[in-house]
């Protein structure tokens, strides 16, 4: 489903570990790494989405993770045609149907704090698999390692959520000041 501009509304997603590494997905049969993605789906909220999109392409469940915050508006990155996928098996309605030709994804990025374990994480978890290795990585590093249509999506989600990730590494800090 695409909107009158011609993008396809989509969630991304930034999963930090306690050390503020992010997950850094490579796709399957491809040297091509990434964050977790997906479409949103006609009645679905951003954050519905989120949830099925982390369990489909990771295997979290929502009791692994906490949400730090979302970036306020959509994102947007347009697809060079070499790279654009073509509809199939009727999930898509062909181009010619639709309101506006493809250009590439709307997204609303979320960042997570994964407050499962790392053994939690199940690749295989749906039936299409979307990662086939997955590491943590810096925070900034997605940033040079990322495609280039999609750097400066990625720029502005890791620029936006940046604060959400310091602002709970100090209410962790004041946490544990409070206990000890």
């Amino acid at each position: 489903m695409l909107d009158k501009e011609g993008y396809r509304p989509n969630v991304g997603i930034i999963l930090a570990n306690q050390r503020n590494e992010v997950f850094w997905g490579k796709r399957v049969n491809q040297h091509a790494w990434q964050f977790p993605q997906g479409g949103i789906k006609p009645g679905e909220t951003p954050l519905q989405a989120m949830y099925r999109e982390l369990e489909e392409e990771i295997g979290l469940e929502r009791a692994h993770v906490r949400i730090l915050g979302r970036t306020r508006e959509w994102l947007r990155y347009q697809v060079p045609e070499r790279w654009a996928r073509r509809p199939r098996d009727g999930k898509d309605a062909a181009p010619a149907k639709q309101s506006a030709a493809y250009r590439g994804q709307k997204q609303i990025w979320y960042l997570l704090r994964m407050v499962g374990r790392d053994c939690d994480v199940r690749l295989r978890a749906s039936g299409h698999p979307e990662f086939d290795a997955w590491r943590w990585h810096d925070y900034w590093v997605p940033l040079e390692a990322v495609i280039e249509f999609k750097r400066d999506v990625y720029r502005q989600a890791l620029i936006e959520l940046h604060r959400y990730l310091l602002a709970d590494r100090r209410g962790r800090a004041a946490r544990a000041q409070v206990v000890s």
